[in-house]
C-alpha cells in the first residue's frame, strides 16, 4: 500500500491559453468588476429609496441586483489577486467554499429568474388577480424556495466533490475551483461525483429554462391578443429587460452544450461571460430599458449632487 498525504491547498493556473496577458486581463476585469458592483448597487439604492418601486417586480429586481454583486465576487477577487502577480494558491477550504458559493448563488439566481418570469406572467395574463396571487407571503415563499433550492444544490455538489481524497497533483487548470477542473485531481474514483454533478446541474438548468419558456410563451400569446398597439407596446416593455437578461444568462451556457468537442478556452470564455459579464449587463439592461428605474436613478443622482 502506498501512503498518501492529503492536499491542503490548490494552485489555480488561470484562464487557459492567456499566458503573457495577465496585465491586460487584470485591468479589464478590474474595470468590469467595479462597474458591476457600482451599477447593481445603484439599482438596489434606486429601488430601496423610491416608494413607487415597492412592488413585487422591483423587489425581485432588487434581490437580483444583490445576487449580481455577490456572484462575481465568488471568483473575481481571487482571479484579480493572482493576475496582479500574487500567489495562485488557494486553500483546500477556500476551494470548497468557492465551489459551494458559486453553485449556491448561481442556482438561486436561476430560480429567481424563473420567479420573475412567473411574476410577469401573472401581471400580464391575470392583471386583475395580480395582487391576490402575488401576495407578500407568496413573494417571501418564492424567494425562500429559491434560496432552499440553491443551498440544497450547492450542498450536494460540494459534498460529492470534496468527500473524495485529494493527494496527488494540486494544479487546477482553470481560473477558479469548479467541479470539472477539481475532480480530475482526486486520488479515488470520481465517476460517481461526475455523474451526480452533470445530472444535477443539467436537470436544474433544464427545469428553470423550461419554466421561463412556458411563462414567456403564455405572455407572448396574451400580448398578441391585446388589440391596441399601445397596450402591446406597454406589455412588451415590461418584459423586454427581463427577457434580455435571461438570454444573457442562459445564452453562454447553451453555447457550451452545442459545441461538438469541448474547448477549454471557449469554456473559460463562457464562464467569464456568465460569471462577470452577465451581472454587469443586467445593471445596464434594467437601468436603460426600465423607465421607472431610470427616473429613480435620476432622483438618486440629483440627491447625491445636492448633498
Amino acid at each position: 500500500m502506498t501512503n498518501h498525504t492529503e492536499l491542503n491547498e490548490f494552485i489555480l493556473l488561470g484562464i487557459p491559453q492567456t499566458q503573457g496577458l495577465e496585465t491586460v486581463l487584470f485591468f479589464t476585469f478590474s474595470f468590469i468588476y467595479l462597474f458591476t458592483l457600482l451599477g447593481n448597487l445603484l439599482i438596489f439604492t434606486a429601488i430601496v429609496s423610491s416608494s413607487s418601486l415597492r412592488t413585487p417586480m422591483y423587489i425581485f429586481l432588487g434581490l437580483l441586483s444583490i445576487f449580481d454583486m455577490l456572484f462575481p465576487s465568488v471568483t473575481c477577487p481571487k482571479m484579480l489577486f493572482y493576475l496582479s502577480g500574487q500567489s495562485h494558491a488557494i486553500s483546500y477550504k477556500g476551494c470548497a467554499a468557492q465551489l459551494f458559493f458559486y453553485h449556491f448563488l448561481g442556482s438561486t439566481e436561476g430560480c429567481l429568474y424563473s420567479v420573475m418570469a412567473f411574476d410577469r406572467f401573472v401581471a400580464i395574463c391575470h392583471p386583475l388577480r395580480y395582487m391576490l396571487i402575488i401576495r407578500p407571503k407568496v413573494c417571501v415563499s418564492l424567494v425562500m424556495a429559491a434560496w432552499l433550492v440553491g443551498c440544497l444544490q450547492a450542498t450536494i455538489l460540494t459534498s460529492f466533490t470534496f468527500q473524495l481524497t485529494y493527494c496527488g497533483p494540486n494544479q487546477v487548470n482553470y481560473f477558479f475551483c469548479d467541479i470539472p477542473a477539481v475532480l480530475p485531481l482526486a486520488c479515488a474514483d470520481s465517476s460517481l461525483a461526475q455523474k451526480v454533478s452533470s445530472i444535477n446541474v443539467g436537470f436544474l438548468a433544464l427545469i428553470l429554462l423550461f419554466s421561463v419558456c412556458v411563462s414567456y410563451i403564455c405572455i407572448g400569446i396574451a400580448i398578441l391578443r391585446i388589440r391596441s398597439a399601445e397596450g402591446r407596446q406597454k406589455a412588451f416593455s415590461t418584459c423586454s429587460a427581463h427577457l434580455i437578461a435571461i438570454l444573457c444568462a442562459y445564452g453562454p451556457v447553451i453555447m457550451i452544450y452545442v459545441q461538438s468537442t469541448p474547448n477549454p478556452l471557449l469554456g473559460a470564455v463562457v464562464q467569464i461571460l456568465n460569471n462577470i459579464i452577465s451581472p454587469m449587463l443586467n445593471s445596464l439592461i434594467y437601468s436603460l430599458r426600465n423607465r421607472e428605474v431610470k427616473q429613480s436613478l435620476k432622483r438618486v443622482f440629483h440627491s447625491v449632487v445636492l448633498f
